[in-house]
């Protein structure tokens, strides 16, 4: 009998990711497989680029379409209900209101033969499944992980190695939380967030988006700096900080100081919550390949002493914080593994 596998599809606007694990929960194979996503050619498109991943990616690793017991898709938010779009920003209008629960598995019904069992879910929560399932090991210990990029991806994973939801389907989007500005000597009107609320979110203080409003600021205090003088757009002078901080360069390193403190007093606050063994830290901030050992470990060291005065004595010295590991695969991963747990259940 040939073994089972467990298939991830990780799906953004413009491109989709694809893995499978085995039934002991370890990756098919590591090396990224990852397609257009055909968004703008609408719904049919999508889903056939979908299938037709799937069966390159069985075709590389000598697989076969029998093979897969269970397929999990991982989409970003919002949602109407389980498994149907509510309004993007980054998807066309017309996704609004997709059952794509229903369309994605009567497509991999008609391929395979017969039934399929599929999970759908949150990028973000199946991203620290995934990641979960390295950080704690044997152990069943509870992890919470934040992924600043865009914006700040953020999950909960229990005992169960499933992340939390929420009732609505919006548990856990973190990124949203206020920060607590009086605590950062912060003045003035809060960062806007693209969310609309006015209270100063995380992610306006810890991620791209928040970038611009941190260095506009910062050049009041360096005006002779480079980028003072730069007639670059604003875009391409943000995304220069994080190679500037790893030279040296002492607006940038200020900026990721900063947004290293506001996710320490995140931390503290979502540990008040949550009560998580592990805080795993991902994002580009993380990536080996984009930064180097001593930057990594200077915003993790910045977010641990921050959030530490702010934890209960018992946590102090137990809770870990760590770096992600999976980068671009853990989303997929994370699919596939919802897949796998859900088909034990």
């Amino acid at each position: 009998m040939s073994q089972k596998i467990f298939i991830g599809t990780d799906s953004g606007a413009t491109t989709t990711k694809f893995c499978a694990v085995r039934e002991s929960g370890d990756a098919v194979s590591t090396k990224l497989l990852q397609r257009p996503t055909s968004s703008e050619k609408g719904r049919e498109a999508v889903i056939s680029g979908w299938i037709a991943g799937i069966g390159e990616f069985l075709a590389q690793n000598n697989l076969q379409w029998p093979q897969v017991h269970g397929v999990g898709l991982a989409i970003p938010g919002p949602y109407e209900r389980y498994g149907v779009f509510g309004k993007s920003p980054n998807l066309p209008a017309s996704f609004c209101g997709w059952d794509v629960y229903s369309d994605y598995r009567a497509a991999l019904a008609k391929q395979v033969g017969r039934p399929v069992p599929l999970v759908v879910g949150n990028d973000g929560n199946y991203g620290g499944v995934a990641e979960a399932r390295l950080a704690r090991g044997d152990t069943k210990a509870s992890v919470a992980m934040l992924m600043p990029g865009s914006g700040l991806g953020a999950a909960f994973v229990g005992a169960d190695g499933l992340s939390l939801d929420g009732d609505t389907l919006a548990g856990m989007e973190a990124g949203h939380m206020p920060v607590p500005l009086q605590l950062l000597g912060v003045t003035g009107k809060p960062f806007p967030c693209g969310c609309g609320r006015d209270w100063g979110c995380v992610e306006a203080y810890t991620t791209i988006s928040g970038l611009p409003h941190l260095l506009a600021e910062k050049l009041l205090k360096y005006p002779d700096h480079e980028l003072a003088k730069s007639a670059a757009p604003i875009k391409e002078k943000v995304l220069s900080l994080r190679g500037r901080a790893q030279k040296g360069d002492a607006l940038a390193v200020e900026i990721f100081d900063f947004q290293a403190r506001v996710m320490g007093l995140h931390v503290a606050n979502l540990a008040m919550a949550l009560d998580p063994g592990i805080f795993v830290i991902g994002g580009g901030l993380m990536d080996h390949e984009a930064t180097t050992p001593e930057f990594r470990e200077r915003y993790l060291r910045i977010i641990r002493e921050t959030a530490r005065p702010y934890l209960w004595p018992q946590q102090r010295d137990t809770l870990k914080v760590v770096p992600a590991e999976l980068g671009d695969l853990s989303q997929a991963i994370g699919a596939a593994l919802v897949a796998l747990y859900q088909s034990r259940s």
